[in-house]
């Protein structure tokens, strides 16, 4: 398991983290099982890096479970959320992660790639969220984090289909945060800069172009303890916000 605070601030409450086998989601998943959470850990092919996050959670002494679903299936997904009802007697926390991300130009863009963007990043957040709720609300102290990124909020060549979705995450946060208020449910979405994990295909050309101001990429562990906070006792009045963790990257116009 990561390392903590010692804190078992959420003690007690189950989560969902999807994409959670690798990258953010895997270092997501392990700050909040530091925290005391139970953890769906969730993956879509990659099975055998679904079970090693688990087993790190286990053998840490906390509790996890593997479900594999693809989370733009509406049959999987109710699946992934009541894996976690039945394991773990209820659920008080999702994070969407999954995202797929591409680098085309705009006039090089299939309908088929716009589409499989959109389905990974909206469609998977909806139909997660969607399951979740009933859930969320019997908890009384629910939170769903949703993972954004800075194409949604800076002028990002190659990334038109990006940027599109993850503006719609934070549109779709704000509208959540004052809906499920009335619930006791916190809705916030965390926006990812440069962050020092394994990129497909390469460092995407926007950070290749351009450093932080901070001079440096994120860790996986500073987004993943964000996303701690904003599900703990800590973060129980932050709802409805977008927080930028990109060391200034996406306000620096040098």
């Amino acid at each position: 398991m990561s390392e903590g605070n010692g804190a078992q601030e959420l003690a007690g409450t189950a989560a969902v983290v999807t994409g959670s086998n690798r990258n953010i989601g895997r270092g997501i998943a392990l700050a909040l099982a530091d925290a005391g959470a139970a953890v769906v850990i969730n993956a879509h092919l990659s099975r055998d890096l679904a079970e090693g996050v688990a087993n790190e959670i286990t053998d840490g002494g906390g509790r996890a479970i593997v479900h594999m679903a693809d989370v733009t299936d509406e049959a999987q997904v109710a699946g992934l959320i009541q894996a976690a009802v039945d394991e773990f007697g209820g659920l008080d926390i999702l994070v969407n992660n999954v995202a797929a991300r591409k680098q085309t130009l705009m006039a090089d863009t299939s309908y088929e790639d716009w589409r499989e963007v959109m389905v990974s990043v909206l469609d998977s957040t909806f139909l997660c969220t969607r399951a979740a709720i009933p859930h969320l609300i019997a908890s009384g102290r629910g939170s769903i984090v949703n993972l954004g990124g800075v194409s949604g909020f800076a002028g990002v060549p190659l990334r038109s289909h990006v940027a599109t979705a993850k503006a719609g995450i934070s549109g779709m946060t704000g509208s959540l945060a004052v809906e499920l208020a009335p619930h006791n449910i916190t809705v916030n979405c965390i926006s990812p800069g440069h962050i020092d994990t394994s990129h497909d295909g390469g460092l995407p050309k926007h950070f290749q172009d351009k450093t932080a101001p901070l001079g440096r990429a994120g860790t996986v562990e500073e987004i993943a303890a964000t996303a701690r906070f904003l599900c703990g006792p800590g973060g129980r009045y932050i709802t409805g916000e977008t927080i930028h963790v990109n060391g200034g990257w996406h306000i620096n116009i040098a």
